[in-house]
């Protein structure tokens, strides 16, 4: 199992948001080193977020690419894409979900 997973639930019609691009990145501040990227499925996974190494410990950072999704569904929106930055600190799971509608995200340390 990777030790890292994400997946995108659209609040604003209960399903799953599929297409999406997800890029994964590690560092911190102005310094990015881009690691993978993805597109979710039709559950709103992205199931190769990571190869399966541990990652190391660090800040780590989720750009979800959301404008090109809402265009397909013809809908305006605020976010563009939606940047969610976290540290690993342990060799744990860690699965990062984005809730997303138009107008607002939110999200959490899931399980």
């Amino acid at each position: 199992m990777n030790q890292l997973t994400t997946h995108i639930l659209d609040t604003s019609n209960g399903k799953p948001a599929e297409g999406i691009t997800i890029v994964f990145y590690h560092g911190g501040n102005d310094t990015w080193t881009e690691i993978t990227r993805d597109k979710t499925d039709a559950d709103g996974r992205a199931s190769e977020m990571q190869t399966g190494s541990k990652l190391e410990e660090g800040i780590y950072k989720l750009r979800f690419e959301t404008k090109d999704y809402f265009d397909r569904l013809h809908t305006a929106t605020l976010y563009p894409y939606v940047e969610i930055v976290f540290e690993i600190n342990t060799p744990d799971h860690y699965h990062i979900p984005l809730l997303l509608n138009p107008y607002g995200y939110s999200t959490y340390r899931g399980s």
